[in-house]
């Protein structure tokens, strides 16, 4: 996981895996209330100002890198 405070004033959170395959669009918040898994993303959008994925190829390696940003309140 990485965090980093961006002036002027934004919080910006990634992690990344070695999984090459994008994540799922993250459904309505709404949808999910008895889901047991796979609400990761939708609370990702329901509480970020801005979010997305990248996928990452370094020395052989592949996965992605998926991010949100906060801004300061």
């Amino acid at each position: 996981m990485r965090v980093r405070w961006s002036p002027p004033g934004t919080l910006r959170l990634g992690a990344w895996d070695a999984d090459p395959q994008p994540p799922e669009p993250p459904s309505a918040l709404a949808h999910l209330t008895d889901a047991e898994n796979g609400r990761g993303l939708a609370l990702v959008r329901a509480c970020a100002d801005l979010w997305g994925r990248q996928p990452l190829s370094r020395n052989g390696n592949r996965g992605k890198y998926v991010w949100c940003e906060l801004a300061a309140a």
